[in-house]
């Protein structure tokens, strides 16, 4: 293991209230080239212990996430950039402290990577992930670290492959190389919604060739991720459905690369979508609402869970309409139902961005409030 630095600054404030007292941690970190082999990359909030657990028992300790929705994803080079401000120790608290115990975080790589033939992501950008990272891990909190906003060169087509795959398997060997002495409290995802973008079939469930491909780029990111050693030979690592779709012809195409007995289905289900994103139906609760959102639950359960491979809903919410509610009551029906089937769920919280209005936020990060703590608390408290 080559040396390395560790600058730690803390600052303890206590509070004489009935808040609890906290520890503002600042962790700067000084790291080699990105793309070695990661030997001297730890961290103090991490033990990096691989407990030889199942997928199954990883996601029964997951229970309820949230998303760091339009932060580290922007699709511009400053995390800033779509509004939402820069995340700090003190937010992650924040989200551990009212309960959840699984943080998402979304990350585009493209305005930090690189040409060919070596694709090398700046390290700047590694070590404020890895900062995210650990401010998660300081919480004791499953983290997961995924390929986010890239879908403008993650082409699933035979045509661009053998392109995408080089610098697919180049990124993920880095993102790997990075985290490798990290625990199984690091999950690794390899695509986001993966699909050819602004094509007929993006959200229907692409084409043959379209999940052909996707099954292809998901055998290469795990395949690199392995090849790294350490942990990463059994690190979980989550992989998705065609654009992360719950469509039957879409779930029946996913074939899980190697076989590998580490891998978790992350699906997305916005269910149903004019009431969770659409905006064009505000109300849910009847008996028929219900039964259909158990309809969508049992068929993710028969093809996967029944199967033997754990499943995380690593996407889903609903829109503010005025109708709190109905919100509420859809929140609380959703999260007991993925729970009953063993099914972990990450709500997708895109903050206060200034490219959306769609009001999915449960926590405003701008003031550190929740104004839809209600949801959040129903959410947390079906796991418990």
């Amino acid at each position: 293991m080559r040396p390395y630095l560790y600058l730690l600054v803390t600052a303890l404030t206590l509070t004489i209230s009935c808040e609890k007292p906290t520890m503002k941690i600042t962790m700067v970190q000084q790291h080699e080239n990105p793309g070695d082999d990661g030997d001297d990359f730890a961290s103090e909030f991490d033990d990096g212990e691989m407990r030889n657990m199942s997928s199954f028992d990883i996601v029964a300790e997951m229970k309820a996430g949230w998303n760091l929705g339009n932060s580290l994803d922007v699709e511009g080079p400053n995390e800033t950039d779509w509004g939402n401000p820069v995340t700090t120790r003190a937010l992650i608290d924040e989200i551990s402290d009212r309960g959840f115990n699984t943080i998402r975080v979304p990350i585009t790589w493209r305005f930090h990577q690189g040409l060919g033939p070596n694709y090398i992501v700046e390290e700047a950008w590694l070590d404020r992930v890895e900062e995210v990272v650990n401010y998660v891990r300081a919480n004791n909190m499953y983290v997961i670290v995924n390929v986010h906003h890239d879908d403008t060169w993650i082409i699933p087509t035979y045509e661009n492959g053998d392109a995408v795959k080089n610098r697919l398997s180049k990124l993920w060997t880095q993102i790997a190389n990075r985290f490798k002495n990290y625990s199984d409290y690091v999950i690794f995802e390899t695509l986001n919604e993966p699909r050819y973008e602004n094509t007929p079939e993006e959200w229907i469930g692409g084409t043959a060739e379209g999940r052909d491909m996707v099954n292809q780029y998901h055998k290469t990111s795990l395949d690199a991720i392995r090849a790294t050693g350490g942990n990463n030979t059994s690190r979980h690592i989550m992989i998705s459905t065609y654009a992360a779709s719950t469509l039957p012809h879409v779930l029946d195409a996913l074939v899980i690369p190697n076989n590998d007995n580490k891998t978790i289905i992350s699906l997305h289900s916005y269910f149903p979508f004019p009431f969770t994103l659409g905006g064009t139906d505000s109300t849910w609760g009847t008996d028929s609402d219900k039964s259909q959102l158990d309809s969508e639950m049992n068929k993710i359960k028969t093809k996967f869970i029944d199967n033997g491979k754990a499943v995380v809903l690593g996407e889903w919410s609903s829109g503010n309409q005025n109708n709190l509610s109905d919100r509420l009551e859809h929140a609380t029906y959703y999260a007991q139902a993925a729970a009953a089937r063993g099914i972990a769920s990450v709500w997708w919280d895109n903050g206060n961005s200034s490219v959306s209005n769609d009001g999915l936020a449960v926590f405003n990060r701008q003031n550190m409030t929740w104004p839809f703590g209600e949801i959040a608390d129903a959410v947390i408290e079906a796991y418990d």
